[in-house]
């Protein structure tokens, strides 16, 4: 499942992370990695807002989709 169609509030933990090399380099920058929990803090204006390492952070629906988690 794609971090897109999970519910606020819940937390999982990254299975891996898809897409073109440039978003995979953007999100592992901000510790965006296999084996890393991720949390949806909420969803605003076609914004994920996420937290990961004690971090909150704002992604588009694309990279949203991009993240894969262990449902």
């Amino acid at each position: 499942m794609v971090l897109s169609k999970t519910k606020i509030g819940q937390t999982f933990n990254i299975k891996q992370v898809e897409g073109k090399e440039k978003v995979k380099k953007f999100l592992f920058t901000l510790g965006c990695f296999e084996g890393e929990e991720i949390t949806l803090i909420s969803k605003l204006a076609g914004n994920y807002i996420v937290n990961i390492k004690d971090s909150r952070y704002a992604l588009d629906e694309n990279m949203a989709k991009s993240i894969v988690i262990e449902a």
